[in-house]
């Protein structure tokens, strides 16, 4: 999002470019330049704006983004021989910043999550632990694996056992799963019985397991794997939480894989 070029020839997009982002996205609130700053430059403009998005209005930013991207492969932006070229280590800076969020940047501007099917090992712990993250923020297309239509629980539950066991049953439903999986990883599932003076920390666990259940009863399984992976009768406060518990579920088992590891 350069000013101008080493030549100084303006460089698009333009300032009517992120104009037109800005307002299609109901992100002028967030943008300098249409609340009065007038001489800012178009690179710490689109910061300021992402900076303020990316935490009060997530979705809006995911999609001030893509129309971003668009804009600037459509002006040349990624062509080395186009005059809007922006560089090869401005790409590869891109490409490296996407890549450690979970998305995959072509040399083109074609953006894509990480299909996670490819992966395996450590690069699939990182790839899994960035998705939990995001998931974690509320962000709704971290609750499906790119690619398998897995919920990320079941996926990252999944890789423990593999990780640990060098199998798991793939026909097993997800209660099993996680439930096996919450056992090699040495976390309490809720069918364990309660001890006497056990630590809070077991009954908390217990609650993880049982919401993460409730989660995945929430889920459309019906679907191909594209548009929203939630029932219908499920309420925008109702996913938000469900995508949270999703993060946190994962999150902590991905957490437990490490300890364990750690400790071989």
């Amino acid at each position: 999002m350069d000013d101008s070029q080493s030549n100084g020839m303006w460089r698009e997009p333009s300032h009517s470019d992120i104009d037109f982002q800005v307002n299609a996205c109901t992100l002028a609130s967030m943008d300098p330049r249409q609340q009065g700053q007038n001489t800012i430059g178009k690179a710490k403009r689109v910061r300021a704006i992402l900076y303020t998005a990316m935490e009060d209005a997530p979705a809006a930013a995911s999609k001030f983004v893509a129309g971003l991207l668009a804009k600037i492969r459509a002006s040349g932006g990624f062509r080395p021989a186009s005059p809007n070229y922006v560089g090869r280590e401005a790409v590869e800076n891109a490409k490296a910043a996407f890549a450690s969020e979970g998305f995959t940047l072509g040399d083109d501007g074609s953006l894509a999550p990480k299909l996670l099917d490819a992966l395996s090992g450590v690069e699939l712990t990182d790839a899994l632990r960035i998705y939990a993250a995001r998931a974690q923020k509320g962000a709704e297309d971290a609750a499906l694996v790119a690619g398998t239509g897995k919920d990320l629980m079941e996926a990252t539950a999944a890789h423990a056992l593999l990780t640990l066991n060098g199998s798991y049953p793939q026909g097993a439903n997800f209660e099993g799963l996680l439930g096996m999986a919450f056992v090699a990883l040495g976390i309490t599932a809720a069918a364990m019985p309660v001890q006497p003076g056990e630590s809070g920390v077991k009954a908390m666990e217990r609650g993880l397991f049982t919401a993460a259940v409730g989660v995945n009863r929430l889920r459309n399984k019906q679907g191909t794997g594209h548009g929203r992976p939630w029932l219908p009768t499920v309420s925008d406060e109702e996913i938000k939480a469900a995508i949270e518990i999703v993060g946190a579920v994962s999150a902590y088992m991905l957490a437990k894989l490490a300890r364990k590891a750690r400790s071989r």
